[in-house]
């Protein structure tokens, strides 16, 4: 079949004849649920690449790479009679109708509401309808559905958000850049002690502290360290060039005091 675009339905076929007993990919009719799990979180840190990179059409790429691992589970499921894909769009728009009251009038696609809400009324609508599903799902506690499987950055950061819903919260980042320096110091005791318990104990209590210093500024977390670490990317590119340059191929065999002043310079050319 030649076309000018694919569908969603063409994609569905293709991912049933890949997983089809009688002719298909081997390795794809080998996974199952928990094995993908790990392509899954890779395609969508690709896809968050490609966007903090701004390369759009690999951003259009990367889409279809997490599309493809939404349809595999959707086969999967379908094939142990658990969900289809159909099930799985009826249940997000159901979800987008429920959360959206301000936009969905009645929960209807085309209902059109009158008086508008401002952000801070849609969070606040946003978190009282999401109280409710946790409540129907048997979950009364704030933290009850924050994931377990999240990254521990992006998961400090949820954890932070759900206790500040109840006033569970620091008044202003200047009390936790307070604490940030009570943690450092406690973190410097606990090495002085020489108590590797205590150590890592103290430094998970002041890298947690930092995340909610981040999240009382008002940033992400995760977005501010990633950013952090690419600069640290293209300043050490930038020094093993440098060193390259002057016959220094190892940089093992440079001094301290060398890679200082590479360092130096790279953080003067970016």
């Amino acid at each position: 079949m030649t076309a000018g675009h694919y569908t969603v339905n063409d994609l569905l076929r293709v991912m049933q004849r890949l997983r089809d007993p009688d002719g298909g990919c081997p390795w794809d009719l080998k996974q199952d649920f928990r094995s993908i799990v790990p392509s899954t979180l890779e395609e969508c840190y690709e896809l968050a690449e490609a966007i903090e990179h701004g390369d759009y059409p690999h951003v259009a790429e990367e889409l279809g790479d997490v599309l493809f691992q939404v349809v595999f589970y959707a086969r999967l499921g379908e094939e142990q009679g658990l969900f289809s894909f159909p099930d799985i769009v009826h249940t997000l728009v159901d979800k987008l109708l429920r959360r959206h009251p301000h936009v969905f009038a009645h929960g209807e696609i085309e209902g059109v509401v009158a008086d508008s809400l401002d952000v801070a009324q849609v969070k606040r609508s946003w978190e009282a309808i999401k109280r409710d599903e946790r409540a129907a799902r048997a979950q009364g506690g704030v933290l009850d559905d924050v994931p377990v499987a999240l990254p521990a950055l992006p998961r400090a950061q949820k954890l932070q958000k759900r206790a500040a819903l109840v006033g569970f919260d620091w008044a202003d980042a200047a009390a936790v850049l307070d604490k940030v320096d009570e943690e450092r110091r406690e973190l410097q005791e606990a090495i002085e002690a020489g108590s590797e318990s205590a150590i890592a104990d103290e430094m998970g209590d002041l890298l947690f502290t930092c995340v909610n210093l981040s999240r009382q500024l008002g940033l992400d977390a995760e977005a501010v360290l990633r950013q952090a670490s690419a600069k640290f990317e293209q300043r050490f590119r930038a020094m093993e060039k440098s060193a390259a340059a002057e016959g220094a191929v190892d940089l093992r065999a440079l001094t301290a005091t060398e890679l200082d002043q590479l360092w130096r310079a790279a953080k003067v050319l970016t």
